[in-house]
């Protein structure tokens, strides 16, 4: 019997919070509440999916299921009788999130402000959803709740009270984040949006208190954008000055990011206090919000480019806290994915996750054994608080509904405005699905997805690019080629269009071809720091290790807190051994420090051990190196490399039992993705097999 560690468990997420803002406060005593959490308990990096776009992945975090399977693709979507758009909405989740689970399992679930929950779901317990704000006129005075806002009927009144308008906001709490604004900017736009975006922050926080106090739960879950809207706004006012800050500007508004974390820290332990001393928490972001060298500067986009111009802002790792009871004091936590939060929170509520979950329960950081999984929490029958059935439904299916009623002359057109409303969101909601199948090496899942659009609006360079890598991942290297030389005909400075046209060539048998390409881009490439890697991991491909290693360090100096530059650098050392053995040897350390240098600003990174592996194995310590590999596989059992470099090393020491099981798992890992594989370098695993006389065909 498995035993439920939090008796009370509340998640708290905070959008696109980042350590690098956290940690400096930290350092000055400015977040005393998440600095007691994090004393008492765990920190981690928490990696995130693609896009980088919130709706998408807080309800993966609610579901523990990627967006293709649980079906919010986009901020907005067309409303079912296609005269317009509204928010993401709850009907159009296909999938059970943590409080339907909870609710299903007997449990009394607190729900506030978290993203695609409107309208409420009808759960043991409460749901306030995210159109909690929708209506606030912006002058003193209450204003009536959106109807489905608030599940049970019996507390809307109270959460109707407890919300903050924006005049309220400005009276109240705008002299903290904004202390000595100069007369001149009192009636700024800029002040205004900045009231506007934190009175939901301090509603969502007041709405969540009263919930909790309106009697026992189980699990509450309490959702804050703050940090990522006003971060939109603000964060390009934050030091150091950014080209096209005025110094007035950043007199005025640089202390606002530092100052809404603050105010964050300080509503979080009100919700502490609230919640009680016996509370497990789970304090996590999405992804993370560049704040240096890496902020964007992008002129305004056309409507079509709105949501990629607002993701370049969103760094790939957010944070994890966790503490409380059920959780390991300082434990390290390996390779967090933001769809390991369902397991884990599951886990802690000793109730199983399902097969058809994407992540796992982040099992090191937790007290007691993760119960056993179901097949899928899809087939357990039972109420689960859900909508009823027929308010469920695809809002593009319904759309389509109404568009074949007017093909066939049952109803009026719909107005011009609303019909292209509904086309663009369906465009970019189907970029979005694409895009995650192909961040998740799903090409030829991702590939119709790109084709349509392609065809759609041939223009789009967008499309084209991620039409062109699935053709290219998928091995259609004559197609891909086409694309690219055609998107390079449109735009011609387009350098991670000439570095990905040059991999085709490779991959297509094209050398001389490829290096010409390689070479153009280069001079492009070198002045972007973010296409650097891309370019030296090109040249390792092409065996131009020592000009990849180059670039890997002019990388590392771009940003000196990068894990994947200094992997880079351990991989373009190991595919260029010398053939002197003093040389070899002397190469192989450096790979191996390199490998050493990333996983000292995170151990628990599975690709830096499994490096570190191929670097030991080709020195000859074959103990040690399957030691870093089963390192890297207790941190990611289905990582591929490890998997087969392992193998390797079972077969070599005649373990043919352990050999079958192995590769067994690689297959397995291999079958979850549709990529062509290149051809093998020296730290993978065919090379490492012909270096140590291992017959490769034991290993298929």
């Amino acid at each position: 019997m498995t035993t439920r560690t939090a008796r009370r468990l509340l998640i708290v997420g905070w959008d696109a919070a980042d350590w690098q803002v956290i940690d400096p406060l930290l350092a000055k005593g400015q977040l005393p509440v998440l600095a007691s959490l994090i004393e008492r308990g765990v920190r981690s990096d928490l990696t995130t999916l693609e896009p980088k776009l919130s709706p998408l992945l807080w309800t993966s975090i609610a579901t523990g299921r990627t967006p293709d399977l649980h079906g919010i693709t986009n901020f907005v979507e067309p409303k079912p009788d296609g005269s317009g758009l509204r928010v993401a909405s709850s009907t159009t989740r296909r999938v059970k999130a943590l409080w339907n689970i909870a609710h299903q399992a007997g449990m009394r679930v607190q729900v506030t402000g978290w993203y695609a929950s409107h309208p409420a779901e009808p759960v043991r317990g409460s749901v306030t959803s995210n159109l909690l704000m929708e209506g606030d006129p912006g002058t003193a005075g209450a204003w009536p709740l959106a109807d489905g806002a608030v599940h049970p009927d019996s507390l809307a009144d109270a959460v109707a009270a407890a919300r903050v308008g924006r005049a309220a906001f400005r009276d109240e709490g705008l002299q903290s984040l904004l202390p000595g604004l100069p007369a001149s900017l009192v009636n700024d736009e800029r002040v205004a949006s900045l009231c506007k975006l934190m009175a939901v922050a301090a509603s969502v926080e007041r709405a969540a208190t009263a919930a909790m106090h309106a009697g026992p739960w189980d699990l509450s879950m309490v959702f804050f954008e703050s940090i990522d809207t006003v971060g939109h706004q603000f964060m390009q006012y934050r030091a150091p000055r950014m080209k096209h800050v005025a110094e007035s500007d950043l007199r005025a508004f640089g202390g606002v990011m530092d100052a809404v974390y603050r105010w964050h820290d300080a509503a979080l332990g009100r919700l502490l206090a609230q919640a009680g001393p016996e509370t497990t928490v789970l304090l996590l972001s999405d992804h993370g919000f560049h704040s240096g060298a890496g902020r964007p500067y992008l002129d305004d986009l056309p409507p079509e480019r709105r949501m990629e111009k607002e993701s370049s802002w969103h760094r790939p790792t957010g944070v994890l806290v966790a503490s409380g009871p059920g959780i390991k004091r300082g434990a390290m936590v390996a390779a967090a994915n933001i769809l390991d939060l369902a397991p884990t929170a599951l886990s802690l509520l000793g109730l199983p996750a399902a097969d058809d979950f994407a992540g796992r329960a982040i099992v090191e950081m937790l007290d007691e054994p993760v119960p056993d999984r179901i097949r899928s929490w899809e087939e357990v029958e039972g109420e689960a608080g859900l909508h009823p059935a027929d308010a469920r439904q695809d809002p593009y299916e319904a759309a389509d509904a109404i568009q074949q009623l007017v093909d066939l002359g049952y109803m009026a057109a719909l107005p011009e405005d609303a019909k292209g409303q509904v086309e663009l969101v369906r465009r970019e909601s189907a970029f979005n699905l694409g895009a995650h199948l192909l961040s998740r090496g799903k090409v030829r899942s991702a590939l119709p997805h790109f084709e349509t659009l392609v065809a759609q609006r041939p223009r789009e360079l967008r499309y084209r690019m991620c039409l062109a890598s699935c053709l290219v991942g998928a091995g259609e290297w004559g197609r891909g080629i086409d694309v690219l030389r055609e998107t390079l005909q449109q735009e011609s400075g387009h350098a991670e269009a000439r570095l990905m046209l040059a991999r085709a060539l490779l991959d297509a048998g094209d050398r001389d071809a490829s290096l010409r390409e390689a070479d153009a881009a280069m001079r492009v490439a070198r002045a972007q720091p973010a296409l650097l890697p891309v370019l030296a991991d090109l040249l390792v491909r092409q065996g131009r290790g020592k000009e990849a290693a180059s670039f890997y360090r002019k990388a590392v100096d771009a940003d000196r807190t990068a894990i994947q530059p200094r992997l880079g650098l351990a991989r373009a050392l190991l595919a260029e051994l010398p053939s002197d053995a003093t040389a070899r040897s002397a190469q192989l350390e450096h790979a191996a420090q390199a490998a050493l240098d990333a996983m000292e600003r995170s151990k628990a990174v599975p690709e830096g051990h499994m490096i570190l592996g191929a670097a030991l194995a080709w020195y000859g310590d074959l103990e040690q190196a399957a030691r870093s590999l089963d390192l890297a596989l207790t941190f990611d059992p289905r990582h591929l490399g490890a998997l087969r470099l392992r193998a390797v090393l079972a077969a070599h020491a005649g373990a043919h039992d352990e050999v079958c099981a192995l590769m067994g798992r690689a297959y397995g890992a291999q079958g979850m993705i549709e990529l062509a594989e290149p051809a093998p370098l020296p730290f993978e695993w065919q090379a490492l097999a012909a270096h140590l006389g291992v017959d490769q065909a034991l290993l298929r």
